[in-house]
Formats: structure tokens, sequence, C-alpha cells
């Protein structure tokens, strides 16, 4: 049972002991507030009406009878209408105790529920960037912190094979490329064909300032540069399956696969399912055609397909064009009916920037007029915002991005030197140096990303994820690794702490217990709102915490044998916590350091 439930449960009992039964009263129990004495607090003015006494009056009665009939409650105090409830350190020893039997502490019992995460989304004519990185990790971190939670997950990725953007580079590739390889030149794939979507776009401004020079507008120009209307025709083409086009697609694509799966493995992130928008578009269409014959989509002049949003307090949306080749919209439909089709999911979550809100606002509602409103009501677009750097934003098409290989190395290699400065890596073999200097420095860049509210856009300063005494990473696992030395030297010593431990508290022991137990709450609330920063603060938290009582109380060299047992034990489930929180992150910690 929740200690909170425990509480509440609790006064309840005094309260009906004390003015009769309850009949429709909501008591309110909450943590007190850090100024105050106490563990929870009652707001007693919902009883005034059935103590017909003062607010103080009412609070001390039902805090004295909770205090004198049940011994888990020390003390209480009364601040106006608010009852301040202390839990007894026996209540608190016992609590740890629970805790520390309990392996799975913080994990939840199964659900039976469904739920499907996609995140990652890059397209195939681009590396992954910075931006893609936050999405990583934010999709996995949320898929783990929901299995936490007991539901059944499905990490998804959805990529966008096709499209203009696609046919860009590929167009490119064949106009400037020379015949150029992954082989030929030593360049990953992704990275390949990312050099010539900055190529197309080279040649296509180029393009635009000489049509503007010969006295064309420049929204005519966009439209009438000829290497844009040869990109068009080669979309068309591909929908057709022109043997070129589409030969070319494959070939190009599978560089880029081959270039993200070592992106993915050295970022440390996996997928159950990957969906690929050249196999869901057509079932897109398919849906279109549906909504064509029900009257929910309307065709234009120019043959493109439209539905109207207007009633809805939105505008008119596109779903196919004239041409008949389709948009985001029309894969996005058939890729969720695919999902909810072949999974019978519960929930879909989609982890996409939040500049495409309105998109998903559409897909929804969209969804619901072609008659799937059981699928629109539990979609959700779990938004984020963007990842800025100090010199401003970054662009993809003017080569202006930080690569996320790039980044991932830089990262490591900073972790090693800022390691090697501070002596974090002395007595450490080359290969454990790197090891360690790999989870640092990745631990750095992913705790940095997680520790923000995903709704806010972010600054990214890459030197100062990897300070070792600030709210990042590398400080939490500097405080496993500490403890880790501390309990191997306890078992060079021989010292045994493993049997139950009967000894007063001090202070610092009892608000370490407290924050223990307050893990599998973090962890709730963490799935609710799809928050790994709640996870990330409570980390940070609890490693200074323990860091402070370590500063002022020894553990190995106490000499009361019980007190040095609880100590240590203390300090096992403090790692033990740790290194779940920040698995939940998608971060390793590691024993030296």
């Amino acid at each position: 049972m929740k200690i909170e439930q425990f509480v509440l449960e609790a006064a309840v009992r005094s309260v009906e002991a004390l003015y009769g039964k309850l009949e429709g009263e909501q008591l309110q129990i909450q943590k007190t507030r850090k100024e105050f004495e106490g563990d929870f607090t009652l707001v007693v003015f919902p009883l005034l009406k059935r103590s017909r006494k003062s607010p103080e009056i009412t609070a001390r009665e039902i805090g004295e009878h909770l205090v004198a009939s049940n011994p888990d409650f020390s003390a209480y105090n009364v601040i106006k209408g608010f009852l301040n409830l202390s839990l007894s350190e026996a209540f608190w020893a016992g609590q740890f105790e629970q805790v520390r039997l309990n392996d799975n502490h913080g994990m939840a019992e199964p659900t039976g529920r469904t739920v499907m995460i996609e995140y990652s989304s890059p397209n195939t004519n681009k590396p992954l960037h910075l931006g893609h990185i936050r999405n990583n990790l934010l999709g996995y971190s949320v898929a783990q912190i929901l299995k936490a939670n007991g539901h059944h997950v499905i990490k998804a990725n959805l990529v966008n094979d096709r499209g203009i953007h696609i046919c860009k580079s590929m167009l490119a590739w064949k106009l400037y490329g020379e015949g150029e390889t992954p082989q030929s030149s030593g360049m990953k794939g992704d990275h390949l064909v990312g050099k010539y979507y900055v190529e197309f776009d080279k040649h296509y401004k180029a393009q635009i300032k000489e049509l503007m020079a010969g006295g064309m507008s420049e929204e005519e120009a966009k439209k009438q540069a000829p290497i844009m209307l040869q990109a068009q025709e080669w979309l068309r083409k591909w929908e057709a399956k022109d043997p070129e086009v589409y030969g070319l697609w494959e070939t190009m694509n599978g560089w880029v696969y081959a270039g993200f799966d070592v992106t993915y493995k050295a970022l440390g992130v996996d997928f159950d399912k990957v969906y690929y928008e050249s196999q869901t578009y057509l079932l897109g269409k398919e849906l279109v055609e549906e909504g064509l014959k029900k009257g929910v989509f309307f065709r234009k002049e120019d043959n493109s397909v439209w539905i109207d949003l207007e009633a809805d307090g939105l505008d008119q949306k596109l779903l196919l064009r004239g041409d008949g080749t389709s948009v985001y919209m029309t894969q996005d439909l058939g890729t969720a009916y695919r999902r909810f089709e072949d999974n019978k999911l519960d929930d879909m979550i989609y982890v996409v920037g939040n500049e495409q809100n309105y998109h998903f606002q559409v897909l929804k509602l969209v969804l619901k007029k072609l008659g799937y409103a059981d699928w629109s009501d539990h979609i959700t677009h779990l938004s984020y915002g963007m990842v800025e750097l100090p010199e401003g934003k970054m662009k993809s098409r003017e080569g202006t991005v930080v690569d996320a290989d790039d980044l991932i190395e830089k990262m490591v290699q900073t972790a090693r030197e800022m390691s090697d400065e501070l002596g974090k890596l002395d007595g450490c073999s080359e290969e454990e140096a790197s090891a360690v200097s790999t989870m640092v420095g990745l631990g750095a860049l992913k705790y940095f990303i997680l520790k923000v509210d995903p709704k806010k856009t972010m600054l990214f300063d890459p030197r100062e994820s990897i300070d070792f005494n600030g709210n990042t990473g590398p400080f939490i696992q500097y405080t496993h690794a500490r403890i880790c030395s501390v309990l191997r030297k306890a078992e060079e010593a021989g010292v045994a702490y493993s049997g139950s431990v009967s000894c007063d508290l001090l202070g610092e022991e009892l608000e370490l217990i407290k924050s223990l137990t307050e893990y599998p709450a973090v962890v709730a609330a963490a799935g609710e709102q799809f928050a790994p920063s709640f996870v990330a603060a409570y980390a940070y938290d609890l490693a200074k915490q323990f860091n402070g009582y370590y500063h002022d109380h020894s553990i190995l060299k106490e000499s009361d044998e019980k007190k040095r047992a609880l100590r240590l034990q203390l300090a096992s489930v403090v790692a033990r916590t740790l290194k779940s929180a920040m698995h939940l992150l998608g971060i390793d910690v590691p024993e030296r350091m």
C-alpha cells in the first residue's frame, strides 16, 4: 500500500471515531511542505461542518486521536487549518526493510494495456542530427518508463523513406555525384545522401536567383526552377515504380539504413517494429478514396483531394495532390490504420516536435470523421521543443546541423579529457578507461537532454553537460561508482550487512529512507505525464542527498556494527535505486570511476 493511502485511511478512522461516519466528505492528504515539520498534511477545512469547531481545535483533536491510537504516528502539529503528521522512526525503518528486500522497487504490476510509442521517424535524405537525438532519447526513455509502469510497450520507428525530399537527394546524386558511393568516398551512407540534399538546395537557389534576374517573381521562380520540376517528375516516376528511379531509391536508402543503424547502436536505442511510409502510403490513399465515397473529403478542379475542417475551428487540409501523389497526412492515416489493426493497441504515442502540433490535431480529427473514433481518442502527440545551440537554430538543407555521430564522438572525447584531468580514471586499464569515457559521455548527453521538460525549447552546451559536480549525468554516475567502491571495500574486509538491522536512525538517515520510498510514485508520475525529467530530478536529488550524508558520516569506519550495517544497506539501496532510475533514462552507470 502507498504510504499516502495508509495515512489517509488512518486519518479516516480517527475522523469517524471523533465525528461519526463520513458521508461524501473527501479528505485531502498531501506531503508536508519542507518549511514545516511533518511527513503528511491533512486539510481539515472540509470537516468543520461536521466537527462544529474551529480549524485549529478540529486539527488538534484529530492529531491527538491519531497519535494515541496508532503507534505508526509519533507526533503532530497544527498550522491554522492544516494538521501536519509525523510517522514514527519504527514505521520508516519498516518501510526501508520492505524497499531493501524488494528488487522490483519502483516497478508496477502488469496492467494488460498495449502501448505503441513512435520515435526517431527519420527522413532518408539526411543523417540524424541533434534534434533527432532529443527525439530518440525522449522516446526511448518514455518507453522504458511505461514498461516500468506495467504496460506492454512496442517501440516503433516510422521511416520517411519516400516523398519529394528523398527525390531531391536522389536527383542531385544523379546529376552531380559521378557514381560516388559510401565505399568510394569513405563516408557513412546517411552522410553521403545528406551531402546531396544540401547539393540540391545549392543548385535550386542558384536557379531561383537566375530566373529572378530574368524578371520572374520569387514565388514563380521557386515553382519553375528546372531542378525542382525535375524532382517533382521523379516523385511521379517513383510512385509509378519507374525501374531506374525506383532502383536508385532502393540503393540510396540502403546506404542510409546502414548509416542509421550505426548511430542507433552508438546512442543505445532500439525498436521493436519499423514501419516504412513507402509501405503505408497506398493504404492511406485507399482511406482517402473511402472518405470521398462517404462525403468526408472533396475533390477540387485540379483533381486534388481535401477535407474542410473550418467548422471545427481549423482550415482546409490537403490529402492528395492533383497529380495523385500523396502528402504526409495521407501516409499517416495509412500508418495509423495499420498499427491499430495489427497490434490491437490501447494507446498510440507519437514523439514528434512541436512544429507538428497542428498536423496531429488534424490527424486525430480526420480519423474520427472517417469513423475511427476509438483509435483517434487514444492517440497522444508527445510534443517537444526544439534543441538550439548558442549560435542559433539548425538548418538541414543549408548543412548547418550538429551531426549526431559527430556529437556522440565529441561527448565521449570530452568525457575522456575531463575524467583524465580530474583523476577519475587513475588506476584504470585503457579498456576500462575507454568504456567509462563512453558511458560518461553518453550519460552526460542523455541526462542533459532528458532533465529538461519535453515541452521546453532547450539550449545544448556539451561541456556544461559533463560537469562532475552539477546537475548532470556524470555527477550521478560518479555517486553510483563511489557507493560501489564502498561496498567492494566492505566485502574485501569481510563486513557482513545483509541481515535485518535494528538501531536508532539519524535525521539524515530518515530523510534518505523517505526519499527511497518515493521512487515508485515518481516513476508512476513520470509515466502519467510522459516526463523523464521527473526521474532525472529524482535521481539528482537522491545522489546529492547521499553525497551530503556520506560527507558528514563515516560508513566503513563506524565502530558500532549495527550502525555500520545499516549505513551499508542504505548505501546499497541508494546505488540500486540510482541504477534503476538512470536505466529508465537509457543511461548506464559505472561501478568504477
